[in-house]
């Protein structure tokens, strides 16, 4: 087939990758100037780095380079990232630069995709702009007089350069990983640094107790099985059965030592609720520094509030709280997440793809159920993604083969919904529009596998339930299917 992919990040990369070896013509739309999705050049933030180490954050084939450090920086995953599709000749199908503005299908269920370049018709179309669209900032009261004055309001992601910050008074808005990586960045090198954190949620020291690191924990299928599915089984059932105060032990243990080593009482910064809200709807790890520079007054945190207005005051800049502090402002940088967004389809497709909630009513995260010749990689925010993205290619090329034995599609749809109100309850409708499956990232691996029929060996599962999982680890996945349809 004719192929169109929109996005070169992980799953538009691996989608094109593993597409074209099964034989499709494959075409690839990038709007930037580079390939690496949400660690392209055009939107990483000083002090980006990765939430996992390089050895469970690769495709399965292609490791990270030996000389990168345990926790790539945004510029390396880039770089890395380039590496991949030029070592695997994937440039020449990647149009950067090009901006899909608008689908549309056919009655013939082809696909014509315009860019700023013009229109070209495809016979299938697979969507993997990822879950990160567009930055969603809040509209703050006073802004455009702020603006006006010579302020900056801007998100994390367009947050570039360092020197922007220099001798000036930075508000940072969230208390997620950008935020808290933005302002460890900053804290040096601004007048002042505050943070102004609506609700704190528990991070996890990258090393427990400084020596043993966060990947033996929750980069386990034990680490995984901590958090309850949606269905149990094994010995999930005996850790969320009669077994569960041994689970909470464990869970109440980590509490503890996160606390302690954090420093969390001393500076005020205890969240509310227990350490399972971690994974409510993310895991966030905690940024090296940020809480010596908490400690030191090199940042300021202002817990459980947020922007009640901006106002000019004496030529000069302020945020008023709603707790009612003043604190003068220059710079305002957002880490206020984003909104999952496919601006080129049109609003009948976008009825089908959606439910009435708004969520993303995909099979597997995958398969939408009343659009034929569409599917979408990548809309799974996951631990692994680079697995994750490869993983759901090799799915889309065992379906375009006709190989995948899926349910009747009311089953799907059961299935579907299912996991979406089960997702909305768990994390009190943090979840991403149904795309953010985090800690249940093998879960869904595990389902698209068993989609495939390629379940992995009952060895590498018990090792996986005791280790970090090894992306390395599933090279076979890829070889067994393309044995299996007789391709070389």
């Amino acid at each position: 087939m004719k192929i169109a992919v929109i996005g070169a990040g992980f799953a538009g990369l691996a989608s094109c990758r593993h597409l074209r070896d099964f034989g499709h013509d494959v075409t690839v739309f990038e709007k930037v100037g580079d390939v690496g999705g949400v660690w392209s050049g055009s939107r990483t933030y000083p002090g980006i780095t990765t939430q996992n180490g390089k050895d469970t954050y690769h495709m399965s084939d292609f490791p990270m380079p030996k000389d990168y450090p345990e926790w790539p920086t945004g510029p390396q995953v880039q770089a890395y990232l380039d590496s991949y599709a030029k070592k695997f000749g994937l440039m020449p199908s990647v149009r950067l630069n090009t901006e899909v503005v608008n689908t549309a299908q056919g009655e013939d269920g082809r696909w014509t995709v315009t860019t700023d370049e013009g229109s070209e018709v495809f016979d299938f179309l697979v969507i993997a702009n990822g879950i990160f669209s567009r930055p969603s900032i809040p509209n703050f009261q006073g802004s455009e007089a702020f603006l006006q004055d010579g302020g900056r309001i801007c998100h994390s992601s367009e947050f570039l350069n360092l020197e922007d910050a220099k001798d000036k008074d930075v508000l940072v808005i969230g208390y997620g990983k950008s935020s808290c990586d933005v302002a460890a960045a900053v804290g040096n090198a601004a007048r002042s640094t505050s943070v102004i954190a609506r609700e704190l949620i528990w991070k996890s020291p990258r090393k427990f107790g400084g020596v043993l690191n966060y990947k033996y924990l929750l980069l386990t299928r034990m680490g995984e099985a901590l958090f309850k599915y949606s269905r149990v089984q094994g010995v999930e059932k005996f850790l969320h059965g009669i077994g569960k105060p041994v689970r909470n032990a464990m869970v109440g243990g980590v509490q503890t030592i996160t606390t302690k080593q954090l420093g969390l009482k001393k500076l005020g910064l205890v969240p509310e609720g227990n350490f399972e809200k971690i994974a409510r709807s993310t895991v966030s790890l905690a940024t090296d520094g940020f809480y010596d520079m908490v400690g030191t007054g090199k940042i300021n945190v202002q817990r459980d509030t947020q922007i009640d207005r901006l106002i000019i005051e004496d030529r000069k800049r302020f945020a008023i709280l709603a707790n009612g502090k003043r604190l003068p402002a220059d710079l305002i940088i957002c880490g206020t997440g984003w909104h999952q967004e496919i601006p080129f389809l049109d609003d009948e497709t976008k009825s089908k793809i959606m439910d009435d909630k708004g969520n993303f009513q995909l099979y597997n995260c995958v398969k939408p159920l009343d659009v034929e010749n569409l599917l979408f990689n990548g809309y799974n925010s996951s631990f692994f993604s680079a697995l994750s993205a490869e993983i759901g290619a090799l799915w889309i090329a065992a379906y375009l083969a006709g190989d995948l034995k899926l349910p009747s599609k009311a089953e799907m749809l059961r299935l579907t919904d299912e996991r979406l109100a089960w997702m909305a309850e768990r994390t009190e409708g943090k979840h991403a529009k149904g795309t953010n499956i985090i800690p249940f990232s093998m879960h869904q691996i595990d389902e698209l596998l068993t989609d495939l029929r390629l379940p992995i060996p009952r060895q590498q599962r018990f090792l996986e339930w005791l280790m970090p999982v090894k992306p390395s680890s599933y090279t076979k996945v890829t070889k067994r299917l393309k044995k299996r349809l007789g391709i070389s």
